[in-house]
């Protein structure tokens, strides 16, 4: 009888550690998002010249890109062009603020 206690209590254990590792609350979906990292602050690969992780040579440069939460891309608060247009977060590559 002892033993069916622990082998219960184990599975139960384990059951509930496996929950937690899967609930979406546990870990956020990423995306990478294009168009929002600082100079040599992209997590990976910016387009051609480049070959990964802080390789981007221009802020917010629009083929590098970096991971974020799921849904967030777009609501990032950039700074304008120089222009006067917004910049904003984009879940494809941008042709905006490339290197010369």
């Amino acid at each position: 009888m002892f033993n069916t206690m622990k082998t219960v209590a184990v599975a139960g254990a384990v059951t509930a550690a496996l929950a937690a590792y899967t609930s979406p609350a546990a870990a956020e979906e990423k995306v990478k998002c294009y168009g929002v990292s600082l100079a040599g602050e992209n997590d990976c690969k910016a387009g051609a010249g480049t070959t990964c992780a802080g390789t981007s040579t221009v802020d917010y440069q629009g083929n590098a890109w970096t991971l974020v939460d799921e849904g967030t891309c777009t609501e990032i608060d950039l700074p304008d062009m120089a222009d006067g247009t917004p910049r904003e977060g984009s879940l494809e590559p941008l042709d905006r603020d490339l290197p010369s």
